[in-house]
């Protein structure tokens, strides 16, 4: 495709092309948990595919960002769930430096959240209930490990991951044994409410000590 061809699909594309819900900051609960809870159960509802989606943004060890989509797993008083492997470029990269932003944008509802917090590991046994309450699939792609690692060709894929379906399917309690559970605590957590004539909402909640700080953010 030229360049001019996809300049022009580009500027085509129309934002938030639906009616947007109305956000009231002044009647946000003083912690930012319900209102995630709120808004993702709106989201759900609204139609939003695949709202568990999130990104994961993390720091490698020569100080370079890094990033990608993986799956919401709970949020709780003890903060955002997700899991992978603790071989994984992620697990090496939070064994290093236990800190991460995560993004979550619904723009069925023109709604994103954005948290910053330190990053701990679950137990072994949070690790096991994580991987089982979870699908087939999900434990055969956690059977076949080697997650980030350099592949050396499709068969090589097609072979481990078939050999790791039969193993799930035969050992439905097999344990991944990298499989980590982790938990971001947040200290900020921004919710983002768009707005057609541009004038998002932007509440951030702050943790300072152990009450959290609201305040309205310029858009």
């Amino acid at each position: 495709m030229k360049h001019d061809a996809f300049h022009e699909v580009l500027r085509s594309l129309r934002v938030w092309d639906t009616e947007l819900p109305a956000f009231a900051p002044g009647t946000a609960p003083a912690e930012p948990l319900p209102l995630f809870h709120q808004w993702f159960t709106e989201a759900a509802s609204a139609g939003q595919p695949e709202p568990h989606t999130m990104t994961l943004a993390t720091v490698d060890e020569h100080g370079h960002p890094d990033l990608r989509t993986l799956m919401l797993h709970d949020a709780d008083e003890r903060g955002w769930h997700f899991a992978s492997h603790s071989t994984s470029a992620k697990g090496r990269q939070l064994a290093a430096l236990p800190e991460a932003a995560l993004g979550f944008y619904w723009p069925a509802q023109g709604r994103q959240i954005r948290i910053r917090g330190r990053v701990t590991t679950g137990t072994p046994d949070e690790a096991y209930a994580d991987l089982h309450t979870r699908s087939t699939g999900a434990l055969a792609a956690a059977l076949v490990g080697h997650q980030s690692e350099v592949l050396g060709s499709c068969e090589e894929l097609l072979l481990a991951s078939d050999a790791a379906w039969e193993r799930a399917s035969a050992e439905p309690e097999a344990m991944a044994g990298t499989w980590t559970v982790y938990v971001l605590d947040p200290s900020e957590v921004e919710f983002f409410q768009g707005d057609a004539r541009r004038r998002h909402v932007r509440l951030r909640y702050r943790r300072e000590g152990d009450s959290w700080v609201r305040e309205l953010l310029w858009p």
